[in-house]
């Protein structure tokens, strides 16, 4: 007699965090399947639901901070919840991927949080932003890799919204300036936490995302407050899995995110810890399937990213279909003060987008995180630029780009999309959103150390 279970993992992007929960799925006796466009089919008849793929629970990786339209992915991870059990309930993730929500349902219990601040009104929100000393966080309340964060100081205006989404302010906590800025990262499954790694920030930024090129390192003696305080936060927002982020200041640790959908590759490099596994186990014992906790362990200290071996394959990325963008195109560009719609010129020769100076003193773009080296091709030498954060927005998608900075009062367009941008695009050098057919001069940069 067959005892296995079927689980359904549903997620839309090529991650190999879906692929090690299916491949431990697989590996543990028990049916993975990949619940995505190729292959996921909802009909009603007479009144009866039926899923294709039939599976017994569903484990939610829809990553929504990366969607210009998160409600849509609420609502259809919802309709499956309601046909079978599914691990981190649309209705939790709702909370927890949204960073003001998660610090309201979390104020008033023993875990420790920054002093915040939302207000949808600009005057407001600015006196606000003077109760919290020379610096503040300035952040959008959806966001993800580090994206769409600031540290802005004493004077500098912030907006309610950043684009099409709200942001709010965070107190910046106070930290030892002897040692190099880092957090925690923590995971918690089933409400025990499997391991943590210490994060630090790059260079020339004071956010800790590996994606922006921190570094990372296993913590061996994690602290039992934080601990409880990972446990906790994950408890009260009714999560299943979860990465827990934290920092340590000088009056003692204090809760910054909590992430539904953690991806788990750095934390695999940093501890040798697979949470894909203990998500399997959970999920195959949710549908009343059981698991053998001797063929568990050694799937705890692998990550297998392969391709599952059941259902279609999927297309490499490159392959898929990709917007259009023109040779000039209308876009929103967003900074800590406001919004503007614009026309910007695409330039394959750039390796990353740029902005002009007014432009981004208009919309509050920045502070300065760094410095890039840009040579021109009608200059021998090169010079340096500033470079700051800023959010573009070309139809319905959404960006963050570290911009360099520069007078462009004398050419055409106030920005150019470089490469940052475009390599999520097909570029027609033949479609323009205007008819002037200038060009500006190309140039190509470099970071400078």
């Amino acid at each position: 007699m067959d005892d296995s279970v079927s689980v359904g993992v549903l997620s839309f992007h090529n991650s190999k965090e879906t692929k090690a929960i299916l491949n431990t799925v697989n590996e543990l006796g028990h049916r993975g399947h990949w619940l995505r466009a190729e292959t996921l089919v909802v009909e009603i008849q007479d009144g009866e639901v039926t899923l294709e793929p039939d599976v017994d629970v569903i484990v939610n990786r829809l990553l929504l901070s990366n969607t210009e339209q998160p409600a849509e992915l609420l609502g259809l991870a919802k309709s499956l919840g309601q046909l079978r059990p599914m691990l981190n309930r649309p209705e939790n993730v709702l909370t927890a991927f949204h960073k003001f929500a998660t610090a309201t349902a979390i104020a008033g219990s023993d875990v420790s949080i920054p002093d915040s601040a939302l207000a949808l009104d600009a005057t407001r929100l600015n006196e606000l932003r003077e109760t919290f000393g020379e610096e503040v966080v300035y952040k959008t309340a959806i966001g993800t890799h580090g994206g769409g964060t600031w540290k802005i100081g004493q004077g500098e205006s912030v907006n309610p919204l950043v684009g099409n989404r709200y942001a709010f302010l965070q107190e910046l906590i106070e930290k030892d300036e002897t040692v190099h800025p880092s957090d925690l990262r923590v995971y918690v499954v089933d409400g025990e936490v499997l391991g943590a790694m210490r994060r630090y920030a790059p260079d020339n930024d004071w956010r800790t995302n590996v994606s922006l090129g921190g570094e990372f390192e296993v913590v061996e003696d994690l602290p039992a407050i934080v601990e409880n305080m990972a446990t906790e936060a994950t408890e009260i927002l009714g999560l299943d899995y979860a990465g827990v982020d934290l920092v340590e200041g000088v009056d003692g640790w204090h809760l910054l995110e909590v992430n539904p959908t953690a991806g788990f590759r750095g934390f695999f490099e940093a501890t040798g810890i697979n949470p894909g596994a203990d998500i399997a186990k959970l999920a195959i014992e949710t549908a009343g399937g059981t698991v053998d906790e001797t063929q568990l362990d050694p799937q705890r200290s692998v990550l297998d990213d392969s391709m599952p071996e059941l259902g279609p394959a999927i297309e490499p990325p490159a392959k898929r279909d990709r917007s259009t963008i023109g040779y000039t195109e209308e876009v929103l560009v967003s900074g800590t003060s406001g919004t503007e719609r614009i026309l910007a010129k695409s330039d394959t020769g750039a390796s990353r987008t740029s902005i002009d100076t007014r432009l981004a003193a208009e919309i509050g773009a920045g502070p300065i995180k760094s410095m890039t080296k840009v040579r021109s091709g009608s200059r021998k030498g090169g010079k340096s630029r500033p470079v700051v954060d800023i959010v573009v927005g070309i139809g319905g998608d959404r960006h963050t780009v570290a911009a360099s900075l520069e007078d462009r009062g004398h050419m055409d367009y106030p920005m150019i999309l470089g490469r940052d941008i475009l390599e999520h695009y097909n570029v027609d050098v033949t479609r323009m959103a205007d008819d002037t057919g200038a060009a500006d001069e190309e140039e190509e940069e470099v970071d400078e150390e």
